[in-house]
This record gives structure tokens, sequence and C-alpha cells, in this order.
């Protein structure tokens, strides 16, 4: 058995037969083609409404404030996706960013002429956290929920330690050009994210360390006969889903230049929701960075809409929340009716 047999049947080319079964331009063929393609749809279906509902939705300025928003959370987003493909979950990505960007802010404090020294400091924080739920899921075999679980716990506690229960203020202004510097008219948090995007999904469709992610979360024991170390594969999923989560909590103390230790809490459920809406199968084997980018994508331009037409917080998070829940429907309608 070799590792290409363990690949998810969504990256399989598809047979000749497969492709003149159903000829263009017909109803089963428009069928079809919205089955594959419904996220993109919705989409598009929501910037018009937003667009015919308030002038401001489709002005420039507007879409940068959707990438801005969007950048932190397209960090912890694509770490979670790694972690789902393998069909585990990480719920501590939010109290991982808060004691991240603790930790950044009381170091730069404390040193406010050592600004990579605080970013380090940050990255090491969220790096060890993930690395602890990794030994936790790969060597012991603690189900994910309940080690992430548990991580979210320790580390929003952590979080309000470093500030002895209060936000860490008076931070330097040089502490702010991380996530407010442009290069190129673009500013940075929303490069990384770019860049982020582009080289995980050329990661995971390119290289074999992709295939093996997709390997263990299709079929573990498979992979192991085929012999990927799917310990090894698990750890590191989830130290960097830790290492990008610390990312972000620099990020969003940066740009807020304050270490509050409530900062990214509910964070883990819009990445969550962002990874399912994009198609990602929480069973594991299935998904894709891209879908991930088209869920989180649509997340925030929902919460940006919402809020230029006001509409109250509460009904923001019960259409979410039916989001979801239709997302994943509309997947395993699409996926048996493949089948």
């Amino acid at each position: 058995m070799t590792i290409e047999q363990t690949r998810p049947p969504q990256h399989v080319p598809a047979r000749a037969s497969d492709t003149t079964a159903v000829r263009p331009f017909t109803r089963a063929w428009f069928q079809d083609l919205l089955t594959r393609h419904a996220m993109v749809v919705v989409m598009l279906l929501v910037i018009a409404y937003f667009s015919y509902r308030s002038a401001r939705f489709g002005t420039l300025e507007n879409w940068q404030t959707i990438a801005i928003a969007a950048a932190p959370f397209a960090l912890i987003a694509l770490g979670q996706t790694l972690v789902i493909l393998t069909g585990g979950i990480d719920l501590s990505v939010g109290s991982v960013i808060a004691v991240s960007a603790m930790a950044a802010a009381v170091t730069v404090k404390d040193h406010p002429e050592r600004l990579a020294l605080a970013v380090l400091v940050g990255l090491l924080v969220g790096l060890a956290a993930g690395a602890v739920n990794g030994f936790l899921v790969s060597r012991l075999n603690v189900p994910p929920f309940v080690a992430t679980l548990g991580m979210l716990t320790t580390a929003s506690g952590l979080a309000f330690v470093i500030g002895d229960g209060a936000p860490i203020n008076g931070l330097p202004e040089n502490f702010g050009a991380i996530a407010n510097t442009r290069v190129l008219g673009v500013q940075v948090p929303v490069l990384v994210m770019i860049v982020g995007i582009g080289v995980l999904a050329l990661v995971m469709s390119r290289t074999a360390y992709g295939m093996r992610v997709y390997a263990v979360g299709g079929n573990r024991l498979a992979a192991e006969l085929a012999g990927v170390k799917v310990r090894r594969v698990l750890f590191r999923v989830y130290a960097l889903s830790g290492l990008l989560a610390g990312l972000s909590g620099v990020i969003l103390a940066s740009r807020v230049i304050s270490g509050p230790p409530t900062l990214g809490a509910g964070y883990e459920l819009d990445a969550i929701a962002a990874v399912v809406i994009g198609g990602a199968s929480l069973m594991g084997g299935r998904g894709s960075i891209w879908g991930t980018a088209l869920g989180l994508l649509l997340i925030q331009t929902l919460n940006n809409g919402f809020d230029l037409l006001t509409v109250p917080a509460y009904w923001q998070s019960v259409i979410k929340g039916l989001l979801i829940v239709a997302a994943v429907a509309v997947d395993v309608w699409a996926t048996n009716r493949r089948t």
C-alpha cells in the first residue's frame, strides 16, 4: 500500500467516463456545477445583497476594512484547517491568542527598544501551547477535544496571570507598527494573510507533507501501514496551529497597542466555522485551504454587512449559526449525491 492509495477521494482524478457522463449546459450539468460551487454562489449573493442595501459596502475602503479584520482570523483558520484535516479539532486557539498577546505586550513594555524580541516571545508562547496539544494528542492519545479544551482553560488563566488580572497598557508606539505599517498601500497583516494562504495552499496540494496530512485524516490505519509517521504529523499540525495563533495574538495586540487578557475570546468558533463552511469534513481527510479562505471571507463579509446595516449582535449570531448548520447539511447532501 502506498500513500497515494490513502489520499481522499476528491483528490483522485476523474475517469474519462465521469467527465463525459453529464453533457454541458444541461439541467444535470447546472445542478452539478451549483453543488460543487455552492459557497461561491452564496458569496456572490451576499455581496449583491449588501451592495444593494448599502452604498458603502462596495467601496474600496470597506473591502480594505474587511481584509484587515479577516487577517488575524485567517491565521488561526489556516491552522485549524490542518488540524481538522487530520480528524481533530483545536479549541484552544482563542486563549492561545490571549496568552501570546500578553506575553508579547509585557516583553515590549519591559524592553521598548527590542520589538523583535517581543514578537519572538509571542510566537514561542503560541508554539509551546500548540506543542503541548500535539504531545497530548499524538503521544498520550488524549482526545483532541479534551486536550485542547484543557489548553483553552489553562492559556486563558495564564493570560490573566501575566497581566495580574488586568490589561497591559502603556505600550510603546513602535509596537503598533507591526499591524499598522503599509507596504505598497497594503497593511502588513493583510500581506501576511495572503502569503500564508498561498504558501499553505501550495504545501497542501503539491507536497508530500500535505499528502500525509490528508492520509492521516482519511484513514489513519491505512496511513500507518503506508509508512506515514502519524504521530509526527499530528504533533506538527497542532504545533503549527499554536504558532499561527501566537502570530495572530501579536498582530491583534499591535493593532490596539495593548494587551487585553480577554483578547481572542470566541475566535476559535469563527475559525472552525470558516473551515466547515469552506467544505472541510469534521471527520477529517477532506477540505482545502482555498475553501477555508472562502469560508473566512464569507463570515467577515457577513459581519461587515450586518454592521453597516446595524443588525443587532444577537441576530448576527443566530444567522451565522444557521449558516454553519446549512453549510454542513449541504456538504453532507452533496457528498451523498456524488457517491
